[in-house]
């Protein structure tokens, strides 16, 4: 779950609104854990301090951006939302942010915003203009004010008897309580997607990496479309996992679906897709490498697919990937960063049940771990689509790199 910060200037409706979403499911990507005001007597501390959220003062002043700074240390936010905070933040400042700031403007962008379009003198323009329309921008700030990319809009009718804060009123009401927890939710959502795009049938896949604190972890995930696909399950054997079928077909030949997906050799993991798995550890075991072992294999013998075999080998000093392909063999090594990973898997994009599934392209897509197995697991298993998902296995090594904790879903469990 992203840690999500909140600057605020006054009262805090806004605030109010993503505490109320967090507290009503609505906002469950991300969690509220630390407001900063621009001023001490501002109301909105008051909100923080009632649900339990850091509440800390950043007084406009000298060196008042740098005070934001140090407060936003204290928990790393990957988000950070302006939610009523009536200052504009330099180009210094967001470029030493590292996480996404979002911003809520009560107009439609790119109508009535910019440098000295705020608070009531936005509702007081609009009437002034004489449009029907007015409403709210969700964006993400960048260096022009109220100039970064819109994320979610919403229009509010403008009525002959409104005043500024009439108008004010309701689009606060009809608009900004209501798309601006939405679009945190999206924005955390995405961020901690593990796949880049959405894909129904990403087929089978390998991720390897490390936690942020260092943690080597790995992932693998099966998926199906036949019947036979479908009936199969993970199963530990000691510290490697193995592959059985719940429903026997005698008419099926089960050599590409069942083999073990992970063994480990003398400090290494092996983790692939197919029984390339014991060529890779019979290599290794002799002295030789993983490349050598893949060099002797190939893809799948499946036409028309020709599925890729996809394997990964992980170790203390890093780790590597491959793809065995029509189209060739590609090898791929990474040392370890913290927070980060690769992803692998053997099918690119959608396609109709009746055309040929297109093998993964391009080098293994970098994706992030979170600390969590608990939460990483749940994640990467949601994503995955369940129409046909099948099995999951995810592992989170202590720093020891011999105790861990793991993960195992399966669809067919009993």
């Amino acid at each position: 779950m992203l840690k999500i910060s909140v600057l605020v200037s006054g009262g805090g409706t806004n605030l109010q609104a993503l505490i109320d979403a967090q507290n009503n499911g609505i906002l469950k990507s991300g969690k509220i854990v630390q407001v900063i005001s621009s001023r001490s007597d501002s109301y909105a501390l008051e909100r923080a301090k009632k649900f339990g959220i850091c509440a800390d003062v950043a007084e406009i002043g000298e060196n008042f951006e740098s005070k934001i700074l140090e407060h936003l240390k204290k928990f790393n936010p990957e988000i950070i939302v302006l939610a009523g905070f009536m200052h504009i933040l330099s180009k210094n400042f967001i470029e030493q942010c590292n996480a996404k700031i979002i911003n809520i403007h009560p107009s439609l962008i790119p109508s009535f915003c910019g440098k000295g379009f705020y608070g009531l003198k936005v509702h007081e323009a609009v009437l002034k203009s004489g449009v029907k329309i007015t409403g709210a921008t969700v964006h993400f700030v960048n260096e022009v004010p109220d100039g970064g990319e819109i994320i979610a809009q919403k229009a509010v009718p403008v009525l002959p008897d409104d005043t500024p804060e009439r108008l004010q009123r309701r689009v606060m009401e009809n608009a900004e309580w209501i798309i601006l927890p939405r679009a945190v939710e999206s924005v955390c959502r995405k961020i901690n997607s593990i796949f880049p795009y959405p894909i129904k049938y990403p087929g089978r896949g390998i991720i390897t990496g490390c936690t942020p604190s260092g943690k080597i972890m790995l992932a693998y995930f099966i998926m199906g479309r036949s019947q036979s696909s479908k009936a199969r399950i993970f199963e530990r054997s000691g510290d490697d996992l193995i592959i059985k079928l719940t429903k026997q077909d005698k008419n099926f030949d089960p050599s590409l679906i069942l083999y073990s997906p992970l063994r480990m050799l003398n400090g290494n993991l092996i983790l692939t897709n197919g029984d390339q798995t014991d060529t890779i550890y019979d290599f290794v075991k002799d002295g030789e490498t993983f490349e050598e072992a893949l060099r002797t294999r190939e893809y799948e013998p499946d036409p028309p697919h020709f599925t890729p075999r996809i394997s990964a080998m992980i170790n203390k000093s890093g780790y590597k990937q491959s793809i065995l392909k029509k189209a060739g063999k590609y090898f791929f090594e990474y040392e370890f960063e913290n927070g980060k990973g690769h992803l692998i898997h053997t099918y690119d994009h959608d396609v109709t049940p009746d055309k040929n599934l297109p093998s993964f392209s391009g080098e293994p897509r970098e994706i992030k771990i979170s600390e969590d197995v608990e939460e990483f697991s749940n994640s990467l298993w949601n994503e995955l689509d369940k129409n046909y998902r099948v099995s999951l296995y995810v592992r989170f090594y202590d720093s020891d790199f011999k105790s861990y904790r793991d993960k195992l879903f399966n669809t067919n469990a009993n």
